[in-house]
This record gives C-alpha cells, sequence and structure tokens, in this order.
C-alpha cells in the first residue's frame, strides 16, 4: 500500500518517466517527458470535410474496447459484420484536435489500481530481461574473434593436428606413403645404385662428354650471335663462355631472370658452355631447370609475378600447401626421407627454410601441375646431355673455424701462398652430374647426395638399398641460407648502423672481439652425410683436419665467401675464355667481389685471370687511380710489343673513379702477374678508343670478365636498388609493379653494354682462330706441306 500510494502522488508528466525507467527504457523515457505536445490537425486537403462530418456508428453486441483512445467519451465502437458495406473514410472519426499523443501515454492501458500498474511494470522488465538471455553471446563472439584474429590462426590447431596424423608413420598416412616409395626401385632408381667418391682433380666422365656436345651447339650460336656464315666458325675457336649471377634473395632472382632473358633474346645465352649461382641465382637455375620455368626466363618472370606476392613464409599459404594434396607429398617426400633414412641429422631453420622457398617457387599456378621431376638435380641432365643447354653450378660452402681471425686473414692474403694453403671456406659445387669439392679434390654422384658414407664407398642401409637422393627444396634452403653467416658477418651489418647512432664504444667493444666473433654461428647449417670420411690417406695434406672426424658436412650460403660464383668457373679443365658476371648484389661496389677473386688466383696460381679488376677503393683519389691505370696500359705495351701488330698502349683504360654498367677486363697468361702481391694491375677495354680490342686479340691475352653491376639507371627513372626498399635482400615480397620495375632496369643496364659485350666475343673468337691457324700452320711446316702418307705401321714411321 505504501508503494501505491508514492505512485499515485507521482505527477501526470512523471509516471510514465517512472514506468519507463522500470521497463529498461530510460533514453526514451527522457525523450517522451521532455517533448513538447502537438496537436494533430488534418485541416487541409480533400478529406478536411470528411474528418469533421459526423461518423456512423453501427452498434454490434460484440464490440471490443478500443485501447489508446484519450477521451472516455469516445465509448466503445462496433464493427459492421463482413457482409455489411464496408465504411468510407469519410465514416471514420477524425483525430483529436486538442491532445497530442505521446509515445508513453499509458493512460487507457495500465489498470486503475496501483500494485496491478506496479505487476504490470515487473512483468514487462521480466520480458526485456528474458529477450537479452536469450541473445546468442556465443555468435558475436565468434564474429568478434573472425574480426581481430587472421583464420589461419583459428585453423591452425586443425592443421597441426592433421599434419601429426600424415607424419605419424601410421598404415597409410602420407609419411607412411613417402618412405614405402623411397624403397620403390621404380620410382627412386638411384636406390640400387653403388657410388664411389672420386677422388681427382679432373672433371668428370659426364662433364667432359657434354662439353664436346654442348661445343657443337655453341658454334652454332656463335654465328647467328656474330652474324656471320656457320661455316666460318670452327669448333676449336669457340670461347668458352660462363654467365654466373650473384646472390642476393629474391633482388637476385628476379634480376638475374631479366639479365639473363636479356642475354637469350640477344644470342649470347644459347653461346654459353656454363651459368653458375649463389643464394637467389641458384634458385633462378632451379627454375630455368624445371617443368616450372620451361627453359624460358620470360616464363619465369611471369611465375614469379604469380607466386611471390605472397610472402614466403605467409602461414595460411604455407600450411595449405603443406596440409592438402597433391602438394604436400611434393613437399615433404625430401623431409620424411632425411629424418627417417639419417636419424643423427639435424632439422632446423634451414630445412624450414627450403620447404617454404620450395612451397612459394617451384608450385606453378594451380597446384595440380606439380611435376616430381623437378625435384632431384640428377634429373636436370635430360636438358644438358645431348647439349642443348649450359650445363647449371650450384654452390655452397663450407665454414672451417680458424684458430685466429690473424690466422685466416694472412692465409687469404698472403701473395706467395702455396696451392696448399686454402682459406676457411670450402668451397662445393653441385650439377646435374656430381657433388664436388675443390679443396677435397673429391665428389660422388649427384644421384648418391644424401646417403652415407664411409672410406670412400655409398653405406648400405640394412634393407641392402641406399637412400634417395636429396630433394630441392633442401639444397633451396641450403644454397639460400645466408642468415647462418657468422656473429662477424652480422656485425658488418650493423656496424654502420651503431656509428651512426653515437654508440661508438660498443662498436669498439665489438671490433676487439672479432677472434671470438668469426668462430660462432648463430643459426646452425644445415647438413648433408660427410662423403670424406674415412679418406684421409688419399685427400690433400692441405685438407682441413676437422672434415676427417666429421660425420656431416654444415653447408651454407656461398655469399659468405664470395657473392659472385666465379671460383667454380676457375676450376681446372673448364679453361673458360669469357666470364659474364650479373652483380645484383646489396652494395656492389662495397663488397667488391670481383677484386676478392684476387686472392683466389694467387693461392691456385691461376693464369690468366685479369688481376686488379674490380671497383676502386672509395678513399683512393681518383688521381692516384689514373695514375696506376697508365702504369698498367705501359706495363701491357711492354709485354706485347713483340706479338701485336698494334701497340697496347694504344689499348684505352678507363679513368674514371667508378664503374659503368658494364665495364671488361682482360687478364694476361703471363706467369709474372702472378708471382707477387703488386702485381700489375689488368687492363681495361674501352673500345671508344682507336685501337679497341688489341689487348684481347693478343695470342698471350687471358680471360675476359664482362661485370654488369646492378646499378641505377636514367633509362629506368625511380628505380635505385640502392635506395629502394622493397629490393632489400630480406624482403619476401615483390608485387608484379615492383618486379616490373626492376625487370626493366636490369634490361636498360644489359642494353649500356650490348655492343661491348657483343666486341668482346669477337675478339675473343678471333684470338683463338688465330691461335689455331698459326698451330695448323706451324704443324704443315714441320710435316713439309705435302702429303707424307701413312708411312710404314712397322716401321716406326
Amino acid at each position: 500500500m505504501h508503494r501505491a500510494a508514492r505512485w499515485l502522488q507521482l505527477g501526470g508528466r512523471q509516471r510514465p518517466f517512472a514506468l519507463s525507467i522500470a521497463c529498461g527504457g530510460s533514453a526514451v523515457a527522457v525523450y517522451g517527458a521532455n517533448r513538447d505536445s502537438k496537436p494533430l490537425l488534418a485541416d487541409g486537403g480533400p478529406f478536411s470535410a470528411a474528418w469533421r462530418s459526423k461518423p456512423t456508428v453501427v452498434p454490434n453486441a460484440t464490440t471490443q474496447p478500443q485501447h489508446g483512445k484519450t477521451s472516455e467519451s469516445a465509448g466503445e465502437l462496433s464493427r459492421e459484420p463482413e457482409s455489411t458495406e464496408q465504411s468510407t473514410v469519410a465514416d471514420q472519426p477524425p483525430p483529436p484536435q486538442t491532445q497530442g499523443q505521446k509515445l508513453l501515454d499509458t493512460k487507457g492501458i495500465l489498470p486503475d489500481d496501483p500494485l496491478q500498474v506496479w505487476r504490470y511494470a515487473t512483468d514487462r522488465l521480466a520480458a526485456v530481461s528474458g529477450s537479452f538471455s536469450s541473445f546468442d553471446i556465443t555468435a558475436l563472439r565468434e564474429k568478434m574473434v573472425g574480426l581481430l584474429i587472421p583464420s589461419w590462426v583459428r585453423m591452425l590447431p586443425d592443421w597441426i593436428k592433421k599434419l601429426q596424423d600424415e607424419l605419424s608413420m601410421a598404415p597409410w598416412s602420407l609419411s607412411w606413403e613417402i618412405w614405402e616409395e623411397a624403397h620403390d626401385p621404380e620410382i627412386n632408381p638411384e636406390i640400387i645404385w653403388d657410388a664411389r667418391v672420386r677422388v681427382s682433380k679432373e672433371l668428370c666422365v659426364e662433364e667432359r662428354a657434354f662439353l664436346l656436345k654442348r661445343r657443337v651447339q655453341t658454334a652454332k650460336a656463335l654465328a647467328r650471335y656474330l652474324g656471320i656464315p656457320e661455316s666460318d666458325v670452327h669448333p676449336e675457336d669457340v670461347p668458352i663462355i660462363g654467365i654466373c649471377g650473384s646472390g642476393g634473395g629474391l633482388r637476385a632472382l628476379v634480376a638475374g631472370a631479366s639479365s639473363f632473358l636479356s642475354a637469350a633474346e640477344d644470342g649470347l645465352f644459347d653461346c654459353a658452355t656454363y651459368t653458375a649461382g649463389v643464394s637467389g641465382s641458384c634458385w633462378l637455375q632451379t627454375l630455368y631447370y624445371s617443368s616450372v620455368g620451361r627453359q624460358s626466363h620470360a616464363h619465369i618472370i611471369d611465375h614469379l609475378k604469380d607466386r611471390i606476392g605472397v610472402h614466403i613464409a605467409d602461414p595460411g599459404a604455407l600450411l595449405t600447401l603443406v596440409g592438402q594434396a597433391p602438394t604436400n607429398k611434393y613437399l615433404l617426400s625430401g623431409y620424411v626421407e632425411k629424418m627417417r633414412g639419417v636419424p643423427d641429422a639435424d632439422f632446423g631453420l634451414v630445412d624450414i627454410y627450403g620447404l617454404a622457398l620450395a612451397a612459394r617457387l617451384l608450385v606453378p599456378r594451380g597446384d595440380l601441375r606439380i611435376n616430381n621431376y623437378d625435384l632431384k638435380i640428377s634429373n636436370q641432365r635430360f636438358y644438358t646431355d645431348d647439349g642443348q643447354h649450359p650445363m647449371p653450378i650450384y654452390t655452397a660452402i663450407r665454414h672451417e673455424i680458424p684458430v685466429t681471425v690473424s690466422e685466416a686473414e694472412n692465409t687469404i692474403k698472403q701473395a706467395s701462398a702455396p696451392t696448399e694453403q686454402r682459406d676457411p671456406f670450402q668451397w662445393f659445387e653441385w650439377s646435374p652430374y656430381e657433388l664436388f669439392c675443390e679443396e677435397l679434390d673429391a665428389g660422388i654422384p649427384t644421384w648418391a647426395v644424401g646417403r652415407e658414407w664411409h672410406a670412400g664407398k655409398s653405406v648400405w642401409r640394412d634393407n641392402g638399398l641406399a637412400l634417395p637422393e636429396l630433394r630441392v627444396p633442401l639444397m633451396m634452403g641450403i644454397w639460400g641460407s645466408a642468415f647462418c653467416a657468422t656473429l662477424s658477418h652480422y656485425y658488418k651489418e650493423v656496424r654502420p648502423i651503431l656509428k651512426a647512432c653515437g654508440m661508438g664504444g660498443l662498436d669498439t667493444l665489438l671490433a676487439g672481439k672479432s677472434d671470438d666473433l668469426v668462430k660462432v654461428h648463430p643459426i646452425d647449417p644445415a647438413v648433408i652425410p660427410n662423403f670424406a670420411l674415412g679418406l684421409k690417406d688419399r685427400l690433400p695434406e692441405s685438407c682441413p683436419a676437422s672434415i676427417h672426424d666429421a660425420t656431416h658436412l654444415q653447408l651454407m650460403d656461398a655469399g659468405m665467401a664470395n657473392n659472385l660464383p666465379i671460383y667454380p668457373l676457375l676450376r681446372p679443365g673448364r679453361d673458360i675464355d669469357v666470364i659474364i658476371a650479373f652483380d645484383a648484389s646489396a652494395d656492389v661496389r662495397g663488397d667488391n667481389w670481383i677484386k676478392v677473386v684476387d686472392g683466389y688466383a694467387r693461392q691456385r696460381r691461376i693464369k690468366g685471370w685479369p688481376m686488379g679488376a674490380g671497383w676502386p677503393a672509395q678513399d683512393q683519389a681518383e688521381a692516384e687511380v689514373v695514375g696506376q691505370l697508365d702504369h698498367a696500359q705501359q706495363s701491357i705495351a711492354a709485354d706485347y710489343a713483340e706479338i701485336a701488330t698494334s701497340p697496347a698502349t694504344d689499348a684505352s683504360v678507363a679513368k674514371q673513379e667508378g664503374l659503368s654498367h658494364c665495364t671488361v677486363w682482360a687478364g694476361s697468361t703471363l706467369e709474372r702477374q702472378i708471382d707477387t702481391e703488386n702485381t700489375t694491375p689488368c687492363a681495361q677495354i674501352d673500345f671508344a678508343a682507336a685501337d679497341k680490342a688489341a689487348h684481347l686479340s693478343a695470342a698471350t691475352a687471358g680471360i675476359a670478365v664482362i661485370y654488369f653491376p646492378f646499378l641505377a639507371n636514367a633509362a629506368v627513372p625511380g628505380v635505385d636498388p640502392m635506395k629502394d626498399e622493397f629490393m632489400s635482400t630480406w624482403n619476401f615480397v615483390y608485387s608484379a609493379q615492383e618486379i616490373e620495375r626492376v625487370v626493366a632496369l636490369a634490361r636498360a643496364n644489359y642494353e649500356e653494354g650490348r655492343e661491348r659485350t657483343r666486341r668482346t666475343i669477337r675478339a675473343v673468337w678471333e684470338r683463338k682462330r688465330g691461335v689455331r691457324e698459326g698451330r695448323e700452320r706451324e704443324r704443315e711446316g714441320r710435316w713439309g706441306g705435302g702429303n707424307v702418307g701413312h708411312g710404314d705401321l712397322f716401321g716406326g714411321v
């Protein structure tokens, strides 16, 4: 009763407000309590008179109370049955003219008893509460989670569970199927082939056979390239050309594809006998000799536009390919074989990195077009056995931890170092025929890489079979594992930042710890079984001592030793005449990889390398550079005065502080050029001079190096590899527009040296032709120039 009395004490405008609060409509209550009452008028239009007319009331026994009326005098209105003629609009009562309708006007709705009013209000509140309690909070939460959390995160548990099931080795699981096929000679015929370690300095038999067949193809290509009849080109006169691409991640991959495409369109690529790569250029060669690249660099560029717009480590894209057929078996086969076949081999970050690279680069658009034939390097001999394509060379290095950094530096820089002394990096090269290490003078067939070895023989497993060849995804990780560098390499990368930030004290501290930094690899390299195990008595004495005890070889990105794969091209037996280097390194001038080859040439006493080639020192005055080059010009003139019809002094040497988009150097085969560290700088050929290529045509001319650094070019404005962040070595996402910019710049740079390259190749060809003809004339003179017949076979003639 007390609550009822309180309700009666409320005024007319307060009751709706209180009732609305009780019903949960606070905002509506405030609006209704403060809104002015406005009359509803209908005094215009054709219906105004009808509104004022008296309504026709038809009595009905059954009447319904009309709620919401504002006046009790209106009474109860009855409606006619359906058979009764319906009243027109004019028969309807007009709206009230004095009292406005309020949204919260409860007159005629609420009962007169205050207790019943409160009960009615509480029932309304319960109804509102019930509507909230029936709301699906779970659905709202899922919608919010979908907006804030990527879909791959929500799917990650299912993916991991599925991957665990597939790799469980349970019968009929994916890993069980892969392991069963690893024992099938029809799928992997190499598992029943016996293999031996070949200890020799010479090229393998397969490569020597390739060279003979490739010479026939390059002779035809050279005639087309130089625009001369094929009959004028003798196979012995054809220059042996090696084209190499640098490391540099996706930048090197895209720029290298464009440079190689330009060379192919010009006819130069068909003249090459070898291609060699480091890091990203190894990926380029892998694509070229696969069903993905289709032996077309133009197709490779189109493929990259489709694939590298997504990060290689994008979880959604990677897990989708690894977790579904047919790409899961395609990508995981090598990893299952390695984990099951070599239990003591480490499985680390480099292996996962290779898996991510293969998922992005080796899977074409449309996952169904994958080809298992692409997963083995030895299968690439299909493209080289008949000499139709150049032989690819893939590179990696092993780091022998030195006792002190000074000891390692002295070994590298020592000018008169004997051949037996080596630097702390051993180079390993893959070809479709052999995995070989020059420091060990030993190699194994490429199809035998991945199996265990002892005393020069492959170790058969308990079932009498060997493991299949190591798959390409694992090797792609090894070739591009630049992050496995030593702490010393990492320190060199961040040292400019430390100086710029004023952290000179930290820089000094780290510089004093260089002996320790050079010994530590923060990320372990990937491993393969050591084929040199048990060969201590057969390998050279200069072979690193630790290699005789290691069960596995730790291999990593060769760019830590040299970002240009020139060393394999200088291997004895390959007899390279011209090296064309497309350098897309991060800092082509600062790293100066061409200059680094001087130490390698001195250690191995390689004749013909252009000693002193490379970028001038950045702190070297221009006058000093010009003076040294003038001295080189005079020295070359003295060397070739007796054999060159035109004096070599006319061969101009570029007198500039830096290098252009294309620079040509030529070496000498004279022994004195490699005896001491203070050697005569090589000749830098300038075809604008009157004598043009006199040095290249000299009989004792050495190796010609044609150098294309990846520099900014005025022909492609707005593109600068040194400034554009997307060209960073560590960037793994390129849009189609960014790829086009890189391709355009590489093409423009090739155009800068197109004619210079052609004239260099022609000069080398003419030199070899002259040497051959001179040799034939000498032979004819020795035999008198006549037909001596066959002689008496039993008379010693």
